[in-house]
């Protein structure tokens, strides 16, 4: 969500004018009794979460300033196998921070750290004052730092953290696992030059608290991420970030899974560095 966030609803499923409907169903466990559908805790917990989007959102239209972009050649709207095919190039060999960096001065590497800083950008590492500037410090451009640290710091607060479902300081309640993750599902290029490039960043995300008993169950959202990356001492970092809901699939039929299993997933499976 920007603050032109572009909302689009549809009426049908899969553009055939039908509906699904679905039937309640009633368990003991929170995360394995229902089947997902619109729940209105996970409504206002993305509103909750949305408020950062917006305070980062607002950094990019308050410092945007001329761009010596252009769009790329060709119909965007008609996809061929090189856009969508992965680039088979190995992005990175070392990491800042935990960051992947040096990537290639060519889209491929814009879309490759575009892809990373979306993950870094939706860890849980962003609600650790500590580990958030070292995040910023390692993807913003130099010259932007201070604006997303201000503005990250007035937005990641006591009330904020307690509406996730952390404790005022970040930290986790005893007994829960608190998940915060980002994938990115693809990559676009819209805009570039020689230093700048526009990069849109498809993703699935997670957040909420695994474990018995909690209020704010792990969730899965769909989102759009749009970075203008500039070419800044030997790496692509980012001037503005905002994001937009969607291009969200039909949900599925499978059931949630029970807060053991998604506590001990979140704990036993790694990330990954990200490759256009």
């Amino acid at each position: 969500m920007s603050l032109g966030d572009e909302r689009e609803t549809s009426g049908g499923y899969g553009g055939t004018g039908q509906t699904r409907t679905r039937l309640p169903e009633s368990s003991g466990d929170v995360y394995g009794g229902a089947r997902r559908g619109g729940r209105s805790s996970s409504r206002s917990l993305v509103t909750v979460v949305g408020v950062v989007v917006l305070l980062i959102a607002a950094i990019a239209f308050a410092n945007r300033g001329g761009d010596d972009s252009a769009s790329p050649g060709g119909d965007e709207n008609q996809p061929n196998s090189s856009t969508t095919a992965a680039s088979g190039t190995r992005p990175v060999d070392g990491k800042s921070a935990g960051i992947p960096g040096g990537f290639a001065r060519d889209e491929q590497g814009a879309q490759s750290a575009a892809a990373n800083y979306a993950i870094a950008l939706g860890s849980a590492d962003m609600f650790d004052k500590t580990k958030r500037d070292a995040i910023l410090q390692t993807i913003i451009t130099p010259s932007r730092v201070s604006g997303f640290e201000t503005t990250l710091d007035q937005a990641y607060t006591p009330a904020f953290n307690k509406n996730v479902g952390l404790n005022e300081d970040g930290s986790t309640p005893t007994g829960y696992t608190f998940v915060s993750r980002t994938s990115p599902i693809g990559t676009k290029v819209t805009k570039t030059s020689a230093n700048n490039t526009t990069v849109e960043v498809w993703c699935s995300g997670l957040l909420g608290l695994a474990g018995e008993g909690s209020t704010n169950p792990v969730t899965n959202s769909w989102f759009t991420i749009t970075m203008k990356l500039q070419w800044t001492s030997g790496d692509w970092k980012i001037v503005t970030h905002s994001q937009k809901d969607g291009p969200t699939p039909v949900p599925g039929d499978e059931r949630a899974s029970s807060a053991d299993d998604m506590a001990k997933a979140v704990e036993e499976y790694g990330g990954f560095t990200y490759a256009r």
